[in-house]
């Protein structure tokens, strides 16, 4: 059997949640729930996605919850940062900073709102690719981004290095059995 690329990504995923107290981050929860989660053998955390208030949170708490969490795991739990924004330039600058603070990959939404095409959708992801060189993950969710990725599109992103793997989010078994029939990618499953 081919090795798939992403393998770093598979196993229990967790879309950690950003503790909030009194309207502010709660990092020090934060910090204890990254320490019971490396207790439990998770062998991924995935900080700041939808679960982990990405909408919600400013560009400087969006940052800090990356880095304290990469800080906290030190080594004992793999890290892949939710950097995925609308932007293409925005979620290039996050990824470069989940680089710098040594995540090892991230999570890439798909454009929501604006239901990009499917060639959008491609120039969007591969401009991240050729811009950072950390592993990505693709996130296809289009119960809440507007739209879906088709296989297809995922098929032509696998071949950039740096996408690894894909977060498909569909609900679709034969969807995700297309992916998996036409390219290499790692897939996770889940919402």
């Amino acid at each position: 059997m081919m090795p798939t690329k992403g393998e770093q990504f598979a196993g229990l995923t967790v879309a950690i949640v950003t503790p909030l107290r009194d309207g502010e981050v709660d990092y020090e929860g934060l910090r204890r729930l990254v320490d019971w989660h490396v207790e439990q053998g998770t062998d991924c955390l995935a900080p700041v996605g939808t679960t982990g208030e990405s909408p919600t949170l400013d560009h400087e708490e969006h940052e800090r919850v990356i880095a304290e969490v990469v800080q906290r795991a030190a080594g004992r739990i793999k890290v892949m940062a939710g950097t995925g924004s609308n932007s293409t330039r925005e979620a290039i600058r996050l990824t470069k900073f989940a680089k710098r603070v040594g995540a090892d990959g991230s999570l890439q939404v798909g454009p929501y709102y604006n239901k990009p095409t499917q060639e959008g959708y491609y120039r969007h992801f591969a401009a991240i690719a050729e811009a950072v060189d950390l592993p990505q993950v693709l996130y296809n969710i289009p119960g809440r981004t507007g739209s879906n990725i088709l296989p297809e599109t995922v098929a032509r992103l696998a071949e950039l290095p740096q996408i690894v793997g894909i977060k498909e989010a569909t609900g679709s078994l034969d969807q995700a059995s297309q992916i998996l029939s036409l390219c290499n990618l790692t897939l996770l499953s889940g919402d």
